[in-house]
């Protein structure tokens, strides 16, 4: 049975999840469960049982990605056109460019740790990056390819990719989709974004970050950010104990109707998580974006309707708690959110 449950962290801002235990997690210690309001990048994120990472999957996850042919014999576009993976993971436009020229409808999320989100696409509809893979493969926007099935087959005609896929998973039929679709995971779950100023400051440097850093830090738990961009990657908790991969942690974009950067950004113009799952709760409701690599990954929100970081700040003050900060402020919270910026 799937719950609907609500509760208030810090700033008494409010966000939802699917998780029928989760009141449970909230009345044990945080650190362990996911919850630690503040908490360093891990080495390693957490994968599925029947997924575990091997250098050979991550070597031919990684070929994939750059692969142009994997999308169609006449593709000019690979994986990487949308995510930059030498830049900040996403293509830094408002709606990405796909195949023969269309629009994406949402904006690309980056990529960079991107092994520690529960839940994919901004509607939160794919609940693992397998999953994910496989849809992208679907989807006439990504691939020429008239189906997964056509995109196995390029890959069955190649020595070079029989060579890595029977070296990725050794015995039987080594070239399937599914098996394409755990390799391109395995990859991304290795694309980690370590060492940031916030980091080195969590792990004892207090050097590490600027004193506007430091106020900025308290403001944005003072403010009430932490209600919702709280944990490993900014974005609620991390897959553990007490929410795994598929739970979902959402919030209300806009949370507060009527202001005038609804209307200035178009904010309200796309349903969210209404769209896909029907259900009139979900109107609105939006999986909680990470902040790790914020300052690398402009334009913002949904649609890329807000250009800068600082603005950015100011939208959600106002949308989500009703707040109007003063410019101090703003630019000490933007100081904090520059130190969450990795080694890519």
């Amino acid at each position: 049975m799937s719950w609907k449950l609500w509760w208030k962290l810090p700033g008494k801002q409010t966000c939802h999840s699917r998780l029928a235990f989760l009141t449970l997690a909230l009345l044990v210690p945080a650190t362990g469960w996911g919850f630690d309001y503040f908490q360093p990048l891990p080495a390693q994120p957490p994968f599925p049982a029947d997924n575990p990472p091997t250098a050979a999957k991550i070597a031919l996850g990684k070929k994939l990605f750059f692969d142009p042919a994997l999308l169609g014999a006449d593709s000019r576009m690979s994986c990487n056109q949308c995510h930059i993976l030498s830049d900040g993971g996403d293509d830094n436009r408002a709606l990405s460019l796909g195949q023969n020229g269309k629009l994406s409808r949402r904006s690309a999320p980056t990529l960079w740790n991107i092994g520690f989100q529960m839940v994919l696409y901004w509607d939160g509809r794919a609940t693992s990056l397998e999953a994910q893979t496989l849809d992208h493969l679907r989807d006439p926007l990504v691939t020429k390819m008239r189906s997964v099935g056509a995109a196995v087959q390029y890959l069955a005609d190649s020595e070079e990719y029989g060579r890595l896929f029977a070296a990725a998973f050794p015995g039987g039929n080594a070239v399937t989709g599914e098996h394409l679709a755990m390799a391109m995971a395995s990859f991304e779950r290795s694309l980690l974004a370590p060492d940031s100023p916030f980091d080195r400051f969590m792990g004892g440097d207090k050097t590490a970050l600027s004193e506007s850093a430091k106020r900025g830090m308290q403001a944005f738990n003072e403010v009430g950010c932490l209600a919702c961009h709280f944990g490993t990657n900014f974005a609620g908790p991390a897959p553990g104990p007490a929410m795994g991969l598929g739970d979902g942690f959402y919030e209300l974009f806009p949370n507060h109707l009527g202001s005038r950067y609804e209307t200035q950004y178009g904010l309200a113009d796309d349903l969210g998580r209404f769209e896909y799952t029907g259900d009139p709760g979900e109107k609105y409701m939006w999986r909680v974006p990470p902040l790790r690599n914020i300052a690398l990954t402009a334009p913002y929100f949904h649609n890329g309707s807000v250009d800068t970081l600082p603005e950015a700040v100011r939208v959600m003050a106002k949308t989500q708690l009703k707040k109007v900060l003063d410019e101090g402020t703003v630019e000490d919270i933007v100081a904090f959110l520059n130190s969450l910026t990795g080694e890519i």
